[in-house]
């Protein structure tokens, strides 16, 4: 088994919605709550892979294919600009949702949830916002946990918007099931912010944690200082 790395694509729409999916009931599959599959990966993945101020890295397997073409297996999504990611959605996204899937459409709750969510999507806190202006997060299929891979991942979506925005930082919401993993993020530096609920952290990236990985391309991975959601 060969684990790489790369950018994502817009072209990882379904692979990353999938993952969502798969890991959506905290950490563990949600396809059992849900006739419309897609509904977790078009909220919490896609539009990171399609709409502006956004940008991502996918964990690849490559299996019997060429370096960068195998089953993506995980991901880590983040927006640069929260504000503006959520101005761009609430008028080009959120509303051709709410209209292909009215609430009436729901026969299982967490579908009628989704769909009442389209209709009224809520935006960042400004509590969020004035910490950081970029947002992330991050899945990855459970064969693929408790291997580093999460690390590497996060170490790179760190890397790449500290180099944007040297004196910002990001904060990311942890699903409310699954708050152990908020150890994850403490070794990077994350930490509760002034205003942050209790499942939201924050890493200033001039702050910044430097994890040693035992990854083969990088010998270390610079996480300085610092997203589901």
């Amino acid at each position: 088994m060969t684990v790489t790395i790369r950018e994502a694509r817009e072209s990882d729409a379904d692979a990353v919605s999938r993952i969502c999916l798969l890991t959506a009931k905290g950490g563990q599959s949600a396809d059992d709550l849900h006739d419309f599959k897609e509904l977790p990966g078009l909220t919490y993945a896609v539009p990171y892979v399609k709409l502006p101020t956004t940008l991502g890295f996918v964990l690849i397997d490559d299996k019997n294919s060429g370096p960068g073409e195998g089953e993506v297996v995980g991901y880590t999504l983040a927006s640069r600009n929260s504000r503006e990611f959520d101005r761009y959605a609430a008028e080009h996204w959120w509303p051709i949702l709410a209209e292909k899937y009215p609430p009436s459409l729901a026969q299982k709750p967490a579908d009628k949830e989704f769909m009442e969510l389209f209709r009224n999507m809520h935006g960042k806190s400004e509590a969020r916002v004035s910490f950081g202006a970029a947002n992330m997060h991050i899945n990855l299929l459970e064969p693929y946990q408790r291997q580093g891979w999460g690390s590497k991942l996060v170490s790179r979506m760190v890397e790449a918007l500290r180099k944007e925005d040297p004196d910002g930082g990001v904060t990311l919401g942890m699903d409310p099931r699954n708050l152990a993993v908020r150890r994850f993020y403490e070794k990077f530096g994350f930490e509760s912010f002034e205003g942050g609920k209790f499942n939201e952290l924050g890493l200033k990236f001039s702050k910044a944690k430097v994890l040693h990985c035992s990854d083969s391309a990088s010998a270390k991975a610079y996480i300085e200082v610092h997203r589901t959601f």
